[in-house]
């Protein structure tokens, strides 16, 4: 068994596309306070994203998102936050909008779901086991 087997199947990367990288790298540093590398390696423009939880990458759009309205179609991921009223503030304050408010999931944590300021679904949810109850 090596190093990496006990992580095989669950979730290690992700990635944000964006039509504005600069826009995108705007908003996620001032939200959440990560740091954005330029990458070389890549065909295309590359930043690698480093966050407290796993690291990720953003990239230019490669292909035009579908006209709305429409269903997520990604694999959506969420972050979780120390406060969430705070965090919510500071997404509505950098150009994010709501994607579906905030509800409790009963005795785990307050979950919602923002749209960045690049059309992407995420979702945010601060533990809480007296959420909902």
């Amino acid at each position: 068994m090596n190093a990496y087997s006990r992580r095989m199947n669950s979730v290690q990367f992700f990635e944000i596309q964006a039509n504005d990288p600069a826009a995108a790298i705007s908003f996620y540093s001032g939200v959440f306070g990560w740091t954005f590398e330029k990458q070389v390696f890549a065909p295309i423009d590359y930043w690698q994203i480093k966050s407290d939880g796993i690291n990720g990458g953003l990239l230019g759009r490669p292909v035009p998102v579908p006209a709305g309205p429409a269903g997520t179609n990604a694999y959506v991921c969420s972050i979780e936050v120390a406060d969430y009223d705070a965090t919510w503030e500071k997404i509505l304050a950098a150009g994010g909008r709501e994607a579906m408010a905030k509800f409790p999931v009963p005795g785990k944590c307050w979950q919602g779901y923002f749209i960045d300021t690049e059309g992407n679904t995420v979702g945010i949810f601060q533990v809480d086991p007296s959420a909902g109850l």
